[in-house]
C-alpha cells in the first residue's frame, strides 16, 4: 500500500505547487474545515446565544458543541473552562489583564522564559509596569533546555506567576511544563502556558499537566484564523473580572452597573465567531482522525531529513539542539554573510515558503547572539521531496549571492 498523500486534503496545496514550510506561522486548511465554516453559514447563520428561534438555537448548538470538542481535545474537566478568543495573543492578554492586574502586587515576581514569543512576554511587561511586580527570566542553554538549577533558582516564594511556552517557536524544543508547574504550585504561583506551537503537533492534557491557564490558536491547528482558545481552571476564572464588556457577557444591566454572565460567557463579549469555532472543531476532528502518533512520527522524520542535509551545507548554522527529535518540526538557521530576508527571497523564487526575521522572539535571538534567522517549519502534510527541494535550494544561496561557494 502506498502512503496516503495528505496534501490532497488541502485545496491550496492541491492547486498551488509551492513548497509551504512556514507552518509555525500558520497551517493550511483542509477541506473539512472550509466545509464546516460554509455549513454553519448555510444552515445556522444567526446570532448564537441570543435568539429563541430555530436558526439562533442551531447556531448556539454548533457553537457550544465546538466548545465541548475543544474541552475533550485538551482534557479539560468542564466546558466552562474553555473560553473562545481571537487567538493565542488575545487569550494571554485576557489572563494578564483579568488575572494579572487583579492579583499581582508591588514586589511580586513574574517569571518568564527567555524563549517566549512576544505574545507571552509583552502582557507580563505591562502587568509588571502597572503593578510594580518584578519580571524575571528563565535563561535556557544554547540548545534550548531549562536546567533544574535554573528553574529552582528563579521560582521562589516571591513568584506569583510563571509564563512559559510549551514549545519554542524558534528552537522547537519542548519545555518541562510538568516540572515548572510542580515547582510553581509548591510556591503558591500560577502557571500560564502558551501552547500555540504544541497543540497542533502533540497531545496536550491540561488536567495531567495541572496548568492554571493554557492558550492556543485555531489557525496553527489547521482551523480558521480569528478563533483561539483560553483554558483556565474554573475556580480561577470565576474570580476574574471580564476582559471585555458589552453584549452577551452580562446577566443584567442597570444605570448603575451590571451583573456578569456565568462562565464561560463572562469572557465572550459581543457577537462570537461561531463559524470559526465550528471550523476549529472540524480541524480537531481531522487531527484526531489522523492521530498524534502518525503526526509526530511524520514530522520528526521530515525534521530529521532536513537537519541531516542542512548540517552538510557549508557556512550554515542551525539554532538549538543537535537532535532532530528536539525540534518539533521547527528548524531555524543562519547562513554566514547572508541576511535571512535574502535567504527567504531566494527560496521564494524557487517556490519555497519560509519565515525570516526575529520570529516575534527578539530577546531569545539576542540571547543566542543573532539578530535574525530563517525558519523552516514542517507539518505532517509536507513530503520528503519538499524537504529535498528546500535543502537543495538553500545549499545554493551563498553561490547565488556571489560568494562563489
Amino acid at each position: 500500500m502506498t502512503a496516503y498523500d495528505y496534501r490532497q486534503d488541502f485545496p491550496l496545496l492541491r492547486e498551488n505547487k509551492t513548497v509551504y514550510i512556514d507552518n509555525a506561522a500558520t497551517a493550511q486548511r483542509p477541506d473539512c474545515v472550509l466545509e464546516a465554516e460554509k455549513h454553519f453559514y448555510e444552515t445556522a447563520n444567526a446570532n448564537p446565544l441570543r435568539g429563541f428561534y430555530p436558526l439562533s438555537l442551531a447556531a448556539t448548538e454548533q457553537y457550544e458543541e465546538a466548545r465541548k470538542t475543544v474541552q475533550k481535545f485538551i482534557h479539560a474537566k468542564s466546558s466552562k473552562e474553555i473560553i473562545f478568543t481571537r487567538n493565542t495573543t488575545e487569550s494571554l492578554n485576557l489572563v494578564a489583564y483579568s488575572y494579572g492586574l487583579s492579583n499581582l502586587r508591588e514586589g511580586d515576581e513574574i517569571v518568564v522564559s527567555i524563549m517566549e514569543h512576544h505574545s507571552n512576554l509583552l502582557p507580563w511587561q505591562m502587568v509588571a509596569r502597572q503593578t510594580g511586580a518584578v519580571l524575571k527570566f528563565l535563561e535556557c542553554t544554547q540548545e534550548g533546555t531549562l536546567p533544574d538549577e535554573v528553574l529552582e533558582a528563579a521560582i521562589t516564594e516571591k513568584t506569583k506567576l510563571v509564563a512559559v511556552a510549551q514549545v519554542s517557536n524558534v528552537l522547537g524544543c519542548v519545555n518541562p511544563v510538568e516540572k515548572i508547574v510542580k515547582l510553581a504550585h509548591e510556591k503558591g504561583a500560577v502557571v500560564v502556558v502558551d501552547a500555540a506551537q504544541s497543540a497542533p503537533h502533540m497531545p496536550v492534557d491540561v488536567t495531567a499537566l495541572d496548568v492554571d491557564f493554557l492558550a492556543f490558536s485555531g489557525h496553527k491547528l489547521m482551523g480558521p484564523m480569528g478563533i483561539g482558545v483560553l483554558y483556565g481552571k474554573e475556580e480561577l476564572l470565576e474570580k476574574m473580572p471580564p476582559f471585555l464588556t458589552g453584549g452577551e457577557m452580562i446577566s443584567s444591566v442597570t444605570r448603575e452597573g451590571a451583573t456578569y454572565a456565568k462562565l464561560p460567557h463572562k469572557f465572550e463579549a459581543g457577537t462570537v465567531n461561531a463559524a470559526g469555532a465550528a471550523g476549529l472543531a472540524a480541524a480537531i476532528r481531522y487531527v484526531e482522525k489522523i492521530g498524534f502518533d502518525t503526526i509526530m512520527a511524520k514530522e520528526e522524520a521530515l525534521t530529521k531529513r532536513a537537519m541531516e542535509r542542512l548540517k552538510k551545507v557549508p557556512h550554515l548554522h542551525i539554532l538549538g539542539d543537535e537532535a532532530p527529535e528536539n525540534h518539533t518540526g521547527i528548524v531555524a538557521f543562519t547562513i554566514e554573510g547572508v541576511h535571512p530576508h535574502d535567504v527567504s527571497e531566494i527560496l521564494s523564487s524557487d517556490g519555497i515558503d519560509v519565515r525570516a526575521g526575529h520570529h516575534c522572539a527578539q530577546p531569545l535571538l539576542e540571547y543566542l547572539g543573532v539578530h535574525n534567522a530563517t525558519r523552516a517549519s514542517f507539518m505532517f502534510y509536507n513530503t520528503p521531496e519538499e524537504v529535498n527541494a528546500f535543502v537543495e535550494s538553500t545549499a545554493q544561496i551563498r553561490r547565488r549571492m556571489g560568494y562563489g561557494e
